[in-house]
């Protein structure tokens, strides 16, 4: 806030654009990863998942309880520290797009069921429109319909995960974000939504892509761009 006790508006401005940055490495990678639904996919033997009871009811519900597990959290720590979260929107939407390239690369088939999108293939506009919009999304779960092979990394685990080492420099705080990843841990073995190599590689992916965005973040806080988000 300036002397006055508003948020100047150039921050605003720069919010804006952030978030309008997240939302198009959205629609990149689902533009990635709605053609490659439609190619016929491997799947794998996972010898964990056996192990791991199927529970359909956290199955449906998956994105909401993603959501209620992320959203919060986020809006926490932008509350707390405004130049850290336009960092933190940033990277994330570096990651889903990095999900966008590795998904077809991968092949992979789905975890449970029949390769569906293979066998009828849908057009993909009306099916990026539908997930792109929050409403249908959620409500009408187009992202469970059209995207079955999404796997490789997970999104749930990334997106958890990373605001946890975001949290960290708030202290005991952080241990609650630790708990909302490791319950979301829980929701992808029991919703059966990833295999267990999508798990391992979320983590190990998104603390590389974090590690890396602490170099060119500290870097981009000279720039007015970010300065402009600071404090008076």
């Amino acid at each position: 806030m300036d002397r006055t006790g508003k948020t100047p508006r150039a921050f605003w401005l720069i919010l804006s654009a952030v978030l309008a940055f997240r939302y198009l490495c959205h629609a990149a990678a689902l533009m990635l990863i709605l053609p490659n639904e439609m190619r016929p996919g491997t799947p794998l033997p996972d010898l964990l998942l056996r192990q791991v009871p199927y529970v359909a009811g956290l199955a449906r519900w998956n994105y909401v309880l993603w959501l209620l597990c992320y959203i919060p959290g986020a809006l926490w720590i932008g509350a707390r520290d405004r130049k850290l979260f336009l960092r933190l929107v940033v990277t994330d939407g570096l990651l889903s797009l990095l999900r966008g390239l590795m998904i077809p690369l991968t092949g992979i088939g789905p975890v449970m069921g029949a390769d569906v999108n293979a066998l009828h293939p849908f057009a993909v506009k009306p099916a990026l429109l539908a997930i792109l919009n929050p409403l249908t999304a959620i409500g009408g779960n187009s992202a469970g319909i059209y995207l079955t092979k999404d796997l490789f990394f997970s999104g749930h685990i990334a997106t958890t995960f990373l605001l946890y080492l975001f949290s960290r420099r708030f202290g005991r705080a952080s241990r609650v974000f630790l708990g909302l990843n490791l319950f979301t841990l829980a929701v992808v073995l029991l919703a059966h939504l990833h295999y267990s190599i999508d798990i391992i590689a979320a983590y190990a992916i998104t603390y590389g892509v974090y590690r890396a965005s602490e170099s060119w973040g500290a870097s981009l806080q000279t720039h007015w761009f970010f300065r402009a988000a600071r404090p008076e």
